[in-house]
């Protein structure tokens, strides 16, 4: 006999097919992929220009329709219904088709740019020679496989951009925030840096990107980057200056009053994209304590490394152009042995407290070893600093952390990792801000354990796989490094127990937590109490 079951839950999980407006802007965003696709497989478009926007306007109006008629048919306020059951969002197998192919075209661009159609000799074909028209347009010269790239990213964040506006809409902060990582987009590492190549096009090749600063850049001190910029005029001379002012005083500041969240949530271009096209992904982050563990280890060797690549570099450079050169290479080293000493007793001096002991010991280990090599180095007249051909470490770091960590993983596993993988595990750039909004901060998210109903909305929205719940649940302060400021999990709480805030550095790191029911602590002084008594 044929039952009928019929649902009493809130939301609906069985309606959730699109509606024929929906359908039509899937429909119309596919024309302009197919388009892009035809491009790929070599088939001659006569007016470039004109097919080439067609594509990414069919594109963006799809999602535009989309976005309206998904957000606007119902009223305003955050809504995360269905994400599990769907098959994009919920590790289905739309999610391992998309990871694959987000994959693939990531592992192209790197390593095999031939493919879509890049030439170094000759004109270029395929997919890139669609894009000749506006490449030329912009910056006077050809498409590269990275203008492709670019495009299609700064075409993503502002497509996903206008979606994120509409779920979030009745909240100001999302707002604005999702408006800066836009703006810093098509501006800053879109626009300018085409526009200003196309004006000077003598200048050798250096980075443009203002925002884009050490160690996420990490060529920044390379020699042959170092040496472009001193030969580049006085743009080379003010992106080298800037680039410093941003490493050494203007991140530093900002990050003191406001925490990392005024680069990672307001202007980084890899957090613009996770915030934007990343967004229905957020939910599916590791909350669990090994994932937690892994992360501190992997993003902070990363750190390392990164460290020691640069002062390689650094000491080649010293050593191959001491006319351009302000230091010698022997003030240099002894400028890092005193950098690093100082440094790391100062933390552990004035703040051990606020550090676990695991991260204590690692740190000094890791300073001690280096300043052991870089002395012995030293006195011994050796030329490469950590006895290894800097060729070799940035080779070794390249790959594996700036194109396969940051490009492939990074992106590629959003349907499967969610939208913070790279950001959370591999960003060197992270690391040292929230290193600094951990231990050197006024920003933290303040609780209110007392209205919490452990709903657990905070934690299921969080993309850095933070516990929220948990710091709510016994009204303490979170002020994790790893916390990106994005306040996603604030505004999704039902009952406002969350709130961002730049306050006094007087008691904002409150591990005093309350003793719930089904916590191991309360367990621990019963047993104790007990033993007490006998």
């Amino acid at each position: 006999m044929n039952k009928t079951y019929e649902s009493m839950s809130v939301i609906d999980h069985d309606n959730r097919s699109p509606s024929t407006i929906q359908k039509i802007a899937l429909a119309t965003s596919s024309v302009g992929f197919v388009i892009l696709s035809l491009a790929l497989l070599n088939l001659d478009f006569s007016h470039k220009a004109i097919w080439l926007a067609v594509a990414l306007l069919a594109i963006i109006s799809g999602i535009v329709l989309y976005a309206n008629d998904l957000y606007l048919r119902q009223p305003a306020g955050i809504k995360f219904n269905g994400i599990w059951f769907n098959s994009l969002t919920g590790r289905g197998t739309l999610a391992w088709i998309l990871a694959v192919l987000l994959t693939l075209f990531y592992i192209i661009i790197y390593w095999f740019p031939q493919y879509l159609g890049y030439q170094v000799k000759g004109g270029n074909t395929g997919l890139v020679s669609l894009f000749d028209p506006f490449s030329v347009f912009i910056n006077g010269k050809p498409a590269t496989q990275w203008f492709v790239y670019g495009t299609l990213y700064t075409i993503a964040i502002l497509a996903m951009g206008y979606k994120f506006l509409l779920k979030y809409r009745d909240n100001k902060y999302q707002i604005i925030r999702t408006l800066s990582v836009m703006f810093f987009q098509v501006g800053f590492a879109f626009l300018i840096p085409e526009i200003l190549s196309k004006l000077n096009p003598d200048t050798p090749y250096f980075n443009k990107d203002i925002k884009n600063m050490w160690p996420l850049n990490y060529y920044f001190f390379e020699e042959w980057h170092l040496t472009n910029m001193l030969n580049g005029g006085n743009l080379g001379i003010f992106m080298l200056i800037s680039g410093l002012v941003m490493i050494f005083l203007i991140s530093p500041v900002l990050t003191y009053f406001y925490g990392k969240r005024w680069y990672c949530s307001w202007v980084c271009g890899c957090g613009g994209l996770a915030e934007t096209a990343g967004d229905p992904f957020r939910h599916l982050s590791d909350k669990s304590s090994k994932a937690w563990k892994f992360e501190r280890w992997s993003i902070h060797l990363v750190l390392v490394f990164a460290f020691i690549m640069s002062v390689a570099v650094l000491y080649t450079f010293l050593g191959k152009n001491p006319d351009q050169s302000l230091l010698t290479r022997r003030q240099f080293t002894i400028g890092i042995v005193v950098f690093l000493t100082l440094l790391t007793a100062c933390l552990y001096l004035f703040k051990r407290r606020n550090m676990d002991k695991d991260a204590i010991f690692t740190m000094v280990s890791l300073v001690v070893v280096m300043v052991g090599v870089i002395m012995l180095n030293h006195f011994s007249g050796n030329e490469k600093i950590f006895f290894v051909n800097n060729y070799t470490l940035t080779s070794w770091y390249g790959f594996a952390i700036g194109a396969l960590f940051s490009g492939v993983v990074g992106v590629g596993f959003y349907p499967i990792m969610g939208s913070r993988v790279w950001c959370r595990f591999g960003c060197p750039l992270a690391a040292i801000l929230g290193l600094q909004q951990r231990l050197f901060s006024r920003f933290r998210i303040t609780t209110n354990g007392g209205q919490c109903i452990s709903c657990g909305n905070c934690s299921n929205a969080c993309e850095m796989g933070i516990d929220v719940r948990a710091y709510a649940q016994k009204g303490e302060n979170i002020v994790r490094s790893s916390c990106v400021g994005c306040g996603i999990c604030s505004a999704v709480c039902p009952r406002g127990v969350l709130k961002l805030e730049n306050g006094s550095e007087d008691n904002r790191i409150n591990e005093d937590p309350v003793l719930l029911g089904n916590d191991v602590n309360l367990l621990a002084l019963l047993r104790q109490e007990s033993k007490n008594k006998d």
